[in-house]
Formats: C-alpha cells, sequence, structure tokens
C-alpha cells in the first residue's frame, strides 16, 4: 500500500460520531475542527499497489482498517466497490473489510502503451450516501522477455564504406517497462564492428552498428554476428539475433532523402488508403544503384499495422483506424536503399488529431428502485457517472433529463451526477417515472448517448377514504326477515396496498340505542338485523365510517337512511258502532224520513298508510236491501228511498270496511235500526222486549264520560287536520296522491257530521219516563242557499219548531240536549 487518505463525507461521518460521544462546547469545537479537515481532505485519494500476475483473490488493502471502520458498519452501509471501465476488477468482502482482485492482473494487457499501469476504483456508501476515491497501481515484473521481429537481420554494406559509418539494426521489443524493459544490447567479438546504442526521446533504446575497420569484399563477403538484447530484470532475461552482413561491390552515392523528419497531422478519423506523405531520396547513381526502394525500419509493431508504405513510390498510406485515444503520436524510420545496397534514413512522425468520434457514455454507480411519495425534495435517487473517451470540446460532457419530471440533476466531482427530487411527489397521480437522461459532449458535431431509469413510487397512506354519496337512502319492507340484505355502501380509497384496504363499521352513539342494522366490515353490505314494523318506525339513520388499513389510520363518514315501507298487514278497524254493542240496541229511525235521510255513519281507521289505509265502506247484507245506502268513502248510512209502511220495523244492516291494501283486508260493522212511528210506541215496544233499563244514574255517567271522550276526540282530531294540511301543502310537488270524493271529507274522520237531539221527559205523578228519539237537529240555512239537502233541512226544522209549540201542556218536562255530539 502506498498510502491510505480518507474521503471528505467519511470524516464528517467520523466527526459525527466523534461528537455524539463528547458533550457540550467541546463537542462543538471538535466538530468544526473536523469539518475543516473534511473541506480540506475532500481531495485526497486511498493509493495501492500489487503486483501483476498475482493471483486470484490476492490482497491488495484491508479497507476497513484503512477507513478506521468496523466490518460491520461496512456490512450496514452497504459498502461496495466500482471499478472504472466496463470489467469489474476488484472484490470488496464486507464481513472483514478487504479489499482483493477478482483475477490475475496482466500489466502488458490492461495498459499495452504506458508506462505506469494505474487503475481507478470507488468505493461507495448508503445510508448517508458517501463515496471514497482509491487507485491501485499495478506493479510491473520480469515476466516478458525482450523479442526481435526476426531471428535473421540482413544487412548489405559497400565494401567502400568508411569506417565510423553507422547501420541501424531492427530493435527488440520488450512488453515489459521501467527496469524489466529492455535495458542493453551486446554484440559477439568480431574485428570490424561494434555496437553502439542510442538512446531516444522517451527512454527507447536503439542499436547502431559502427563500421571499426574497412570492409574488403574481396577478403571476405559475408560475416555473421550475434546480437543480444538484454532487459534490467532480476534476474534478467535477453534474447538473441543473428546478424548477418553482405559486403557489396562499390556503389559511390547513397540515397539522400530530401527531409531528414517529415511531420504530419492526421485526423483520427481518416479512412483507408488515405495518403499520409510521400517520402523521396535521390540518387545520383544510374541503373540499379540509382533506384530506391523504400521500407520501415526502427518502427513498431502497432505502426506497422495502421501505415503502409509504398517500397517503390515511397507514399505512405493509412492502413487501419486511427485512435487518438490509443495512441496521440506515431513515428516511423525510412530506409531508402539503391540498388547498389548504400541506404538511408528519414523519420516520419504522425500526430493523430482528436476528432469527436465518441459518444458519452453513462456508468449507473448507484440506484434506489422505489422512493416514498412523501419524500422530500432533493432526495438522491441515483448516482452516475459520464465519461468521454475525446480529448477537449470533445469529451467535454454536459447531463439533461427529457421531458417536465420532478427531478434535477446536480453534478458532484469527476463527472459524477446525482439524480435527485425537485418536487413533491405523488404516486395517486404518477405512481413510476421512466427517466431518460441525455449525455451529450460539446464537440462541432455533437453526440450524445441515453440512458433510462425506472423510478416507483411507493404508496404512503395520504389518502382518505371517499364515499360514493354523502347519505344513502335504502327502503325495505316491514315485516323483513331477520339478517336480510338491503343494499351496500361503497367507499374508495387512492391509495394503494394495505392503505387502499376499506373496512366499514357503524358510527356508535352514546345515549342511543343499538341500531337495526348492521354493516359487513369487508365488502359495506348493509343487513337488517330484526323485523321491522312500519307502524312503530318509518325510517331511521347510522353513521357509516369507512376506515383504510394506513398507519395511523384515515376514515370518512356518511349518512345511511333507512326507509320502512308500509306493507298491507293491518286490517280496518270499526270505531263506530262499537262492536261489543248489540244489534238491537240500533238507531231510530221516523217512518216518515225521506230519501237521503242520514241514519248514522260508520267509522273505521286503518293503522297502515298510504293506499292501505284508504277506505271504502259498502253494504254487506241488509233486512231491505233497497232501503239503506252506504257511502262509498264517507261510511254514511243514508236511506235510499223514502220510508214505507210495509217496511219492517226492525233493520239490520251489515256494513263491510275494506282497504285497498295487495291484498285487501275488511272488517265488518253491524247497525240494528228501528223504524218507529212515535217516541211512545217505540219506546213500548222497546220495553217489552229489552230488559230492565238500569237506574237514572248510570245512563247519566255514560253520557258524560262520552261527552268527554268526543271532546277529547274532536281536539284530536282538529290538530291532526292542522298537521295533515300543512305536510300535504310541503309534499304536494313531490307526492301526488289520490283525493277522496267530496262526500268522504265533509265530516272529520271519526266524528258524525250532524247533530242529535235528545230530549228527556219526565210527566207530573208518573212512575215511568219516556225517553223519545224527537228528531236530528238540523242547522236552519237562511234563504238564497242553494238548492239540496239544504232547504229540505230548512223546512223540517220549522214543521218541527211548529210541533214544540203545540206540546206545551205537558207537565214539568225536561229538555236536556246534547248538541253536536261526535261520535
Amino acid at each position: 500500500m502506498l498510502g491510505t487518505t480518507e474521503d471528505a463525507g467519511w470524516l464528517f461521518w467520523r466527526a459525527m460520531a466523534c461528537g455524539r460521544r463528547s458533550g457540550g462546547s467541546k463537542r462543538q469545537v471538535i466538530l468544526f475542527i473536523l469539518c475543516v479537515c473534511v473541506f480540506q481532505s475532500g481531495a485526497e485519494t486511498l493509493r495501492y499497489s500489487l503486483a501483476e500476475e498475482m493471483e486470484r483473490d490476492s490482497f491488495v488493502a484491508n479497507i476497513a482498517n484503512d477507513l478506521g471502520v468496523s466490518p460491520s458498519q461496512l456490512a450496514a452501509r452497504k459498502a461496495r466497490v466500482v471499478s472504472e471501465g466496463s470489467e469489474q476488477l476488484f472484490r470488496l468482502n464486507q464481513n472483514t473489510g478487504v479489499l482483493t482482485a477478482k483475477k490475475s492482473l496482466d500489466r502488458e494487457e490492461i495498459c499495452p502503451q504506458s508506462d505506469t499501469c494505474t487503475l481507478f476504483f470507488k468505493i461507495f456508501f448508503e445510508n448517508p450516501l458517501q463515496l471514497i476515491r482509491g487507485e491501485v497501481e499495478v506493479r510491473d515484473v520480469n515476466d516478458n522477455s525482450p523479442e526481435f521481429p526476426e531471428k535473421e537481420i540482413v544487412l548489405e554494406i559497400l565494401e567502400t564504406a568508411s569506417p565510423g559509418s553507422r547501420f541501424p539494426l531492427e530493435s527488440a521489443r520488450d512488453k515489459d517497462v521501467g527496469s524489466n524493459g529492455l535495458q542493453n544490447y551486446s554484440l559477439g567479438s568480431n574485428s570490424h564492428f561494434s555496437l553502439g546504442l542510442v538512446t531516444r526521446k522517451g527512454g527507447a533504446k536503439y542499436a547502431e552498428l559502427v563500421l571499426e575497420r574497412q570492409l574488403d569484399r574481396e577478403e571476405q563477403r559475408e560475416m555473421n554476428l550475434l546480437l543480444t538484447a538484454t532487459d534490467g530484470g532480476s534476474p534478467p532475461r535477453s534474447v538473441t539475433a543473428q546478424v548477418r552482413i553482405v559486403v557489396l561491390d562499390a556503389n559511390d552515392n547513397i540515397p539522400v532523402f530530401g527531409r531528414e523528419v517529415y511531420e504530419v497531422r492526421l485526423a483520427e478519423n481518416s479512412p483507408q488508403e488515405q495518403l499520409v506523405v510521400r517520402v523521396a531520396a535521390a540518387d545520383p547513381d544510374e541503373g540499379s544503384n540509382g533506384k530506391v526502394r523504400y521500407a520501415f525500419t526502427q518502427t513498431s509493431e502497432r505502426s506497422r499495422q495502421l501505415f503502409e508504405l509504398n517500397p517503390v513510390t515511397g507514399e505512405i498510406r493509412v492502413a487501419g483506424n486511427l485512435d487518438f485515444e490509443e495512441a496521440k503520436n506515431h513515428e516511423m524510420v525510412v530506409r531508402g536503399t539503391d540498388g547498389g545496397g548504400l541506404s538511408s534514413h528519414c523519420k516520419v512522425q504522425v500526430e493523430v488529431l482528436d476528432v469527436n468520434d465518441n459518444a458519452p457514455e453513462i456508468a449507473l454507480t448507484s440506484l434506489t428502485a422505489s422512493i416514498p411519495e412523501d419524500a422530500p425534495p432533493r432526495t438522491v435517487v441515483a448516482l452516475f457517472s459520464v465519461r468521454d473517451r475525446d480529448s477537449g470540446d470533445n469529451g467535454r460532457t454536459e447531463c439533461t433529463i427529457d421531458g417536465d419530471l420532478p427531478f434535477s440533476l446536480s453534478p458532484t466531482f469527476d463527472n459524477y451526477y446525482e439524480l435527485r427530487t425537485n418536487a413533491v411527489l405523488d404516486r395517486e397521480r404518477t405512481p413510476e417515472y421512466n427517466i431518460t437522461i441525455t449525455a451529450m459532449d460539446w464537440g462541432t458535431t455533437r453526440l450524445s448517448s441515453r440512458e433510462g431509469i425506472f423510478v416507483q413510487i411507493s404508496d404512503v397512506n395520504d389518502n382518505p377514504p371517499e364515499f360514493t354519496q354523502e347519505v344513502y337512502t335504502i327502503s325495505v319492507t316491514e315485516n323483513n326477515s331477520p339478517m336480510l340484505r338491503i343494499g351496500s355502501v361503497n367507499a374508495t380509497d387512492a391509495d394503494a396496498g394495505k392503505n387502499a384496504c376499506v373496512r366499514y363499521a357503524l358510527v356508535r352513539q352514546e345515549g342511543k340505542e343499538q341500531p337495526n342494522v348492521s354493516v359487513n366490515s369487508e365488502n359495506g353490505e348493509v343487513y337488517i338485523l330484526r323485523p321491522l314494523d312500519y307502524e312503530e318506525v318509518r325510517a331511521f339513520e347510522v353513521m357509516v365510517r369507512a376506515a383504510d388499513g394506513g398507519s395511523p389510520p384515515l376514515s370518512a363518514q356518511a349518512m345511511l337512511r333507512v326507509v320502512v315501507r308500509d306493507e298491507n298487514d293491518n286490517a280496518p278497524v270499526v270505531l263506530h258502532p262499537p262492536p261489543d254493542s248489540s244489534a238491537t240496541a240500533g238507531e231510530l229511525v221516523p217512518r216518515w224520513a225521506r230519501e237521503g235521510y242520514l241514519v248514522a255513519k260508520v267509522v273505521a281507521v286503518d293503522a297502515d298508510a298510504g293506499q292501505n289505509a284508504w277506505l271504502s265502506y259498502e253494504l254487506a247484507k241488509a233486512t231491505e236491501p233497497g232501503l239503506f245506502r252506504v257511502g262509498l268513502h264517507s261510511g254514511e248510512v243514508r236511506t235510499a228511498r223514502a220510508v214505507a209502511e210495509k217496511d219492517a220495523p226492525r233493520q239490520r244492516l251489515v256494513v263491510l270496511v275494506r282497504d285497498r291494501g295487495q291484498p285487501p283486508r275488511s272488517a265488518t260493522a253491524t247497525l240494528g235500526i228501528a223504524l218507529v212511528d212515535g217516541f211512545s210506541d217505540a219506546h213500548l215496544r222497546v220495553s217489552e222486549e229489552a230488559p230492565a233499563a238500569e237506574p237514572d244514574g248510570l245512563l247519566t255517567l255514560y253520557l258524560i264520560v262520552c261527552l268527554a271522550c268526543v271532546s277529547a276526540l274532536f281536539l284530536a282530531t282538529a290538530v291532526a287536520t292542522v298537521v295533515v294540511r300543512v305536510r300535504r301543502a310541503r309534499q304536494r310537488e313531490a307526492e301526488t296522491l289520490p283525493t277522496f270524493p267530496k262526500a268522504a271529507t265533509e265530516g272529520n274522520a271519526g266524528s258524525l257530521p250532524r247533530s242529535y237531539v235528545y230530549d228527556v221527559c219526565f210527566a207530573a205523578g208518573t212512575v215511568n219516563s219516556e225517553f223519545r228519539f224527537l228528531r236530528p237537529l238540523f242547522p236552519c240555512f237562511p234563504a238564497g242557499l242553494p238548492p239540496g239537502p239544504g232547504e229540505q233541512r230548512s223546512s223540517v226544522c220549522s214543521q218541527e219548531v211548529a210541533n214544540l209549540g203545540e206540546e206545551g201542556d205537558w207537565a214539568a218536562q225536561t229538555h236536556k240536549r246534547f248538541a253536536d255530539v261526535p261520535l
């Protein structure tokens, strides 16, 4: 390990931990000092080194010790290591905090063009988000021997070459670098040549043969030398090549290049076969000695692959794909050789110009796949980096988010960006987001790349249930069966999951009885618990609460109104005549009664409502069917014709009272009617047939009780009439009920429309008293009223007044009248 430093975020975390263990002002001072240290050390990096060719899972460093944290904290904060580039070369064990290599590293494969090989990585922490930079230098080991391009190097040298002439040799190549790279050349012992070493800019070493003694072709036409290349490793590695010297006949002119160095600037996107440069060497000799052929020498294998040299014309053309990011410069040595074997050299230096041919690369480092909808603005959703291998403006990038989304990008460092929320999220409006991040460089022809990030918004309980109606009105017919389903209530919740699970319950109200309904907590179905009676309860209201399954739960309330529908379950009840009265002690009708004479009125009531309580009256049975008739809606019993002498003195009528329910219910009332000529005769006949009369005191008591009851009933009827008229005025628009005929409303319900006068006459000196039915007392209408029953009543009134004047000779006659007595 070369060095260990702490990241700014890690130091701040350590400072907070120390601050929690300290107290008071001392803690504040320590926090302040540590915060200053954080800002000063934010740019430092963890640095390590590792020898190449180490085995898989080789130890690199103990991250936990270097950061001063325990392995449990690494696991709790989900620490992980991310290497730059597409391949992950390191592994971090969260249980031990040890950083290891995932595989054996080959420096020559990873960094083939670089003298130093440094691998960069970053350690990410979560809760809170923190990033620490690090680098590992891969140290070179001497695992490669030098290599010559060819095992035999052939040099053709004129015998006229003067001593001191230098002849470049093909250089050996060693993939290792530094001290492990090529360090020295050596030449086997001989009498003509020595070895010279040339070190070029950049540290590359080349070997040249130096002619020490004049050659003599006639003495020795060829000679073989052994050239050895040695690296500086421990132990050193070496390679040998055979140098064959061919001594040529004299050629007194050597080719001469127009320039010693050719400098060319070439764009990296140059197409193949494009002309780079044309080198030319002139040789004044004639014939074959004046024809120059060109060839590369002392040129790297990669340059030979990228450039092609025409041996005849000297044109150098592009043969491969140039890449500025791989190599910015190429240096080639061109040797020009004439037919006589003389040669000269020139250099060609090609500078590769960068063009915008690499689109930015987006690498996602950390992503929170789901965030709650109540996450505050500026919440970090993802962390990613952008890399462009171009240079200058071509490698300068900017990032944007496509569309109008509640997210923003915040640059951090080293081309890292944070994706954050910038507004309040609402899952019910948008449950998920497909965020497209576009990275674009600043080149003349701008290149871009896109990366999609899918973020799901998790639900929180922020919406109460909502009923579909504020008031639910459900009707049920009375006499229902227990646990009858009569309807349902429904509430919806815009949330999701358990936050949208709605349960129903009745709201209990203090001081009130338990309601007659029950609500299913799962589906909101409403049930009636017990049979209902319309006559007891016509409607009732309860509150229903819908609560979701969130924590804390949210709820809403709605009113449930249950309206009880009437059923025809009550038969009419006859009030008059009383059901227990004797048919023989009925009504008295004078024989002089004309058609339409009111005999009695049958009064009945029905406890039901609506048409179930609409009553109709009809004559079911009569002694004389044609003598009496009954009003259909009023229940009034009248004479259908004038009473005749032949009619039986006793009449028995059975009146049928029926409602309009389905099916209809009915009741009967029996009336006994006596036809009399005069009061005395009728009284004598009744006295002969009837049992002995009760004492006068009991009759008086009965009359007083009847008077009190009738008066109370009259007051109740008057109040009911006012209430009914007010309600009918309010409900006239909502409900139109059929109206009774006018005859049914002439008298108040339950009372007779006309008055009766009874005279009790006591004669002086007589033991028996007479109780005589005199007449119905009709009001005397003034003249001018419309013709009809009123005129008859007026004439009867006049006649009876006259009759009363003729009977003035009765002694001690006492009249007691009960007028306007409603029954």
